[in-house]
């Protein structure tokens, strides 16, 4: 496998943003590339080219590149400035991202301020491990895993290396360095003493008593990049763009607007929310069968083999491939990895004593404690001859596929994947992982239920809603069953919702599509095992013991067939291990310790992890996978975790969940835009193009009866809710379809694939059309653009043959007047009798059609590269084949031959149906003053 590069140094020259991967040990320095100011083009530079790091503050290290993002004129390079190992698999390192640097590629001021202001930070946090008196996480206090020299893999041991003078240590650059800052720098090795005296309590605090060995800080404090304080890294990322000298582009931009948010929410997700892994020899993307199986592929760099599924910086690091070798692309995934050490006895004492019985939870940092690796246990010369270690390590991998938060991603898309998807791997190993041993990998898999649901975040218990038809379900619902069966093999499904409640609506569903799918398989292929457990029911009153009666049900088949177990929770992962120890000679039974507070405490810690990355909080009843004790306080928890849940999916999700599918590469730019105007975001995992073509062919199906009319063509537009008119609201999508002899305006239920109603308008009563600016809204500026809302109003002269429909159970049928109400057609028939009474006719008022354009460009379409036709074509095309064909319909009245040889005049009418001017005055104050107050919330 290509090797990876270790470290970066980012510098900013005269012409873009050098990108320049440091030397390891024993081979030579990967080609530097440059992002080019202004269009963040990446290109390759000589091998030899060395930018200049003179001048203080020029550069800064990096540990790897996340990647590179534009929107509109800007772009923005992602780079690891911290990071943490969690744990070591097959003697190879796992990190942990703790924080990432965004710095601006849109031109050299900006980037040289960026890479400064970088600098002097990281050069702090430096000074602040140096100094820091207590005992940290970071990797200073993390011995490499491998056992090798740290030259072997740069900042293994240390997360930020610098020389006295705060200037970065590269190899080939060495210095000779005092005995005081070695002992600080590698206090570790020198014991608890010279950690207690070089601390803020000893002399270094005390400047006046040795200045010498305050360099760092006194250069910080003269930095005119420094003058920052610690905890304003997300402001400061904000303040970059507000304080952009740029000449401003020709048009606004909502996504320029929304930078200063979207660089927060970019630092917080990918760096200090510390949910993102990674590793530089080892694949974490796969679990271990996976990896025997693409054992033949180890020779291909790492992007190339890991899985798509679990690669979540893959399109942030598209602007890199092709350009020079593979040594900047380093997959990210996203989900948790943890570990713990353990030791178990073939024959453990049988009275307890201090001296020689086995407390594993002695090995187990308290549980109010952060995570730390490795955590204190015995040296291997202390262990007894019936005495084995373990490492245990739980890895879960969240899918880039329908990825996305709680309530605003639910159920599964039409390509069969679903909602908060994790695998998620138990490894039993040694702690040398020798070929010799067995590695034992235990897998399930959990997400959302697989058919088109939703839930709405505006309830603490939303129901949900069933989407589209039955068979439309079931398609998705096939397509995800063979993704499992080709990734997993054998499948055990657990369905834990209630059977009940407000959930047996989905789970009655769920239920019955296993039974279809089973039921269409063909003969001899092993059916999809199904268990519906009633996880609330069974538990209710804080009985969570009573887990135990699911295990009793599917145990003895895991324990026959080891498959993979569809559903979330550490209960089948601790059944499994007891199976895997015992076939090792141990029995958890006979240990001392019975509460393995060490693998609750790490299974926690993994949902956890897992549930503040879907629902921005801890998971709900951790107290009782910690402890396997419920109590009220647990209760009061839970209901603090539910109501900032239910904030957060209000308040923070929509934009989040807009920014995610932008960085995974699902919608372009423009998602911003889109999200300025409504304050949402769409679903980019529902193909939309296929719903409006399947809509038409549905509405065809319904509206046109008669199997003498010529099908012609069909399109979606936006119309009016409230029919004969132009201005009303609320805007919804319907379907036009047009024949050889009439026009039906189809109003269509998006979310149960039915036509609710249809109106007919018969080609001979069509009057004119009118094509022109349509301006319903001036609250966004993509609402207020005259050249992208362009619409046609059709009017038309009601008659015998003109008809509405209404699908309630059966569909009824209207003539004459599409929509009265009952009173108003009355008063029809009343006057259908004066007017026999008194032989006079009396006609009918015209009646409007008002259609609008969809956006021809969408953030989906966009990001897809679908060329479509313009708002203005698409409506010219309809307008145009419409009076061709009422001209058809309308023949003209007998003349002379020259005028029958006359061209017609055409009825299409260019003009604006709702001028910008005409809708700004129609916008309401309190509409504005709405919208604002969203923006302020939203945005």
């Amino acid at each position: 496998m290509p090797s990876l590069a270790r470290k970066l140094l980012i510098c900013a020259a005269v012409d873009g943003l050098v990108v320049q991967p440091l030397a390891t040990k024993g081979q030579r320095a990967p080609s530097p590339v440059k992002i080019k100011y202004g269009d963040a083009t990446v290109s390759s530079l000589p091998r030899d080219h060395s930018p200049d790091t003179s001048k203080p503050n020029s550069s800064f290290e990096a540990f790897g590149v996340v990647g590179l993002f534009t929107v509109s004129r800007l772009s923005y390079l992602i780079t690891i400035t911290s990071r943490q190992q969690v744990a070591q698999i097959r003697g190879f390192p796992v990190y942990v991202v703790t924080d990432v640097a965004l710095t601006p590629c849109t031109s050299r001021n900006e980037a040289e301020t960026a890479v400064a202001s970088t600098a002097t930070k990281l050069r702090r946090a430096s000074a602040e491990r140096i100094i820091d008196d207590s005992d940290s996480e970071s990797e200073i206090d993390v011995p490499i895993a491998s056992g090798g020299d740290d030259a072997e893999d740069p900042g293994a041991l240390s997360d930020r290396e610098t020389s006295g003078d705060g200037e970065v240590v590269r190899p080939g650059n060495e210095r000779r360095s005092s005995i005081a800052e070695d002992v600080i720098k590698r206090r570790g090795s020198y014991g608890r003493f010279a950690q207690r005296w070089f601390s803020r309590k000893g002399w270094v605090l005390d400047q006046k008593r040795n200045p010498g060995i305050n360099t760092i800080e006194e250069n910080q404090a003269g930095d005119s990049a420094g003058n920052t304080k610690k905890g304003d890294t997300d402001k400061e990322l904000s303040d970059t763009v507000v304080k952009e000298k740029v000449d401003p582009p020709p048009a606004p931009s909502a996504g320029e607007t929304l930078m200063p948010k979207l660089l927060r929410f970019a630092h917080i997700w990918l760096g200090t929310s510390r949910s993102f892994y990674f590793s530089y020899d080892l694949d974490i993307t796969r679990s271990v069968a996976a990896q025997s199986a693409t054992a033949a592929a180890a020779t291909l760099p790492l992007h190339q083999t890991a899985d798509p599924t679990f690669f979540w910086n893959q399109n942030l690091l598209k602007p890199f491939h092709g350009v020079g070798d593979a040594s900047l692309l380093l997959p990210l995934m996203q989900g948790f990895v943890g570990q713990r050490t353990f030791v178990v006895d073939r024959r453990p004492p049988q009275v307890d004593s201090q001296e020689d019985s086995l407390e594993m939870n002695d090995l187990t940092p308290p549980v109010e404690s952060e995570m730390q690796f490795p955590p204190l246990e015995r040296a291997s010369v202390d262990l007894r001859a019936s005495e084995k270690k373990f490492v245990i390590t739980v890895m879960s991998r969240r899918s880039t596929r329908r990825a996305g938060l709680r309530y605003l991603r639910r159920g599964i898309d039409e390509n069969g994947f679903t909602a908060n998807y994790v695998e998620t791997e138990q490894i039993l190993s040694t702690p040398t992982w020798e070929p010799a041993s067995k590695i034992f990998s235990f897998v399930q898999v959990r997400g959302s239920i697989p058919l088109f649901f939703t839930q709405s975040p505006y309830s603490l218990k939303p129901i949900p809603v069933l989407q589209h038809s039955p068979e439309a379900n079931f398609r998705a619902f096939k397509k995800h069953f063979e993704h499992m069966g080709k990734a997993y093999g054998s499948i055990q499904l657990v369905n834990l919702v209630e059977k009940h409640g407000v959930e047996s609506i989905i789970g009655n569903e769920y239920e019955k599509a296993v039974k279809r799918l089973n039921e269409q398989e063909a003969e001899g292929s092993q059916p999809v095992a199904f268990e519906w457990f009633d996880f609330h029911s069974a538990c209710r009153g804080m009985k969570f013991e009573n887990v135990s009666l699911l295990l009793d049900t599917l145990g003895k088949k895991i324990e026959e067939t080891g498959s993979t177990v569809e559903k979330d929770g550490h209960s089948f992962g601790k059944f499994m291990l007891d199976l895997q120890l015992k076939e090792e000679g141990f029995d958890m039974t006979a240990q001392i310790d019975q509460e393995n507070s060490w693998f609750n405490t790490l299974w926690a810690d993994n949902g956890d992890a897992i549930s503040k990355q879907y629902a921005s909080t801890a998971a709900m009843k951790g107290d009782y996978t910690r402890t396997r004790k419920r109590d009220y306080r647990g209760m009061v928890n839970d209901l603090g975790l539910s109501l900032t849940r239910f904030y957060n999916g209000m308040v923070n999700d929509y934009f989040s969940q807009a920014a995610i599918d932008f960085f995974l590469g699902n919608v372009s730019s423009m998602v911003f835009d889109e999200f300025e105007a409504t304050m949402m975001s769409k679903d980019p995992g529902v193909s939309m193009s296929k719903m409006r073509e399947q809509a038409i062919e549905t509405s065809q199906k319904i509206a046109i009866e008669d199997d003498k009319e010529d099908f012609i063509g069909g399109w979606t537009l936006l119309s009016p809710h409230t029919s004969d008119t132009v201005k009303s609201l609320p805007i919804e999508e319907v379907v036009l379809l047009l024949t050889d002899t009439a026009l039906y305006l189809c109003r269509f239920d998006w979310k149960l694939d039915k036509v609710s109603s249809f109106e007919r308008v018969d080609l001979a009563h069509i009057v004119s059309i009118k094509v022109g600016t349509y301006i319903t809204s001036t609250i966004s500026p993509a609402e207020a653009d005259e050249s992208k809302n362009v619409g046609i109003v059709i009017t038309y002269e009601p008659g015998k043959f003109d008809i509405k429909r209404t699908n309630t159970r059966s569909l009824s049928s209207t003539s004459g007047e599409p929509d009265q109400a009952p009173g108003a057609v009355s008063g029809i028939l009343n006057q259908g009798i004066l007017n026999a009474i008194t032989g006079k006719s009396q006609a009918q008022p015209p009646r409007k059609i008002a259609l609008k354009a969809l956006q021809s460009k969408t953030a989906v379409s966009d990001a897809k590269d679908v060329k479509r036709m313009t708002e203005s074509e698409y409506i010219n095309v309809i307008a145009t084949e419409i009076e061709r064909l009422v001209f058809r319909n309308q023949p003209l009245a007998e003349g002379s031959e020259e005028q029958q040889q006359k061209p017609r005049e055409s009825i299409i009418e260019k003009g604006d149906i709702i001028s910008l001017a005409e809708a700004k005055k129609s916008t309401g104050i309190l509409e504005q003053w709405g919208h604002s107050i969203k923006k302020l919330v939203w945005a």
